[in-house]
């Protein structure tokens, strides 16, 4: 899968017009707001903490580059925030609850171009509460009233909880990345 600047992917095929559904109800306490292009500092640190959780002991610095690379008005942003009643009830509101990050993929098998949820993040203390799937529908509606027929997604195979997600959404492997780590070259 290869991720490419909008004005270099394949031609979209035009679709019949498709309503885009509503945007999914969250839950008590908590709402969706749609971020914006000055929000890369936040992104960016929402990709740290999410990283982070999953491998501690690494420098997520890199993280900025991609951030740079991929983040523009076609990539478009949500944020998982609490209701204004709930932010004053708890300190914690300063950190995003949940983000998704949304932008374009090509197929390198069938050449089309899709949707691609760059980041689904919901901080732990607020997970199991139905927010990841909230944001999983949001994604596949901005998907749908682009007219693609295709969305994808990575995420590590020992993220079980991610994967349980998305597999009771219809979600299946396409493929399997693989990785060597080689010894450093000897003088």
């Amino acid at each position: 899968m290869a991720f490419a600047p909008s004005e270099d992917l394949p031609e979209q095929k035009t679709l019949p017009e498709q309503k885009t559904p509503p945007e999914p109800v969250m839950p008590e306490g908590y709402a969706l707001l749609r971020g914006s292009g000055l929000e890369r500092s936040r992104l960016l640190k929402v990709m740290h903490r999410t990283y982070q959780e999953l491998y501690p002991t690494q420098n997520f610095d890199h993280l900025a580059q991609t951030v740079d690379a991929y983040f523009s008005k076609e990539t478009p942003l949500w944020w998982v925030d609490q209701t204004a009643a709930q932010a004053a009830a708890q300190a914690a509101a300063q950190a995003a609850i949940g983000c998704l990050w949304m932008g374009t993929a090509v197929d390198q098998v069938r050449g089309d171009r899709h949707s691609h949820i760059f980041l689904l993040y919901i901080a732990p203390a607020h997970r199991r509460r139905g927010l990841g799937r909230r944001l999983m529908q949001v994604a596949e509606a901005w998907a749908r009233g682009r007219g693609d027929r295709h969305i994808s997604l990575q995420v590590f195979s020992h993220n079980a909880p991610a994967l349980a997600l998305y597999q009771s959404l219809g979600y299946q492997p396409q493929s399997v990345a693989l990785f060597k780590s080689l010894p450093p070259n000897e003088p």
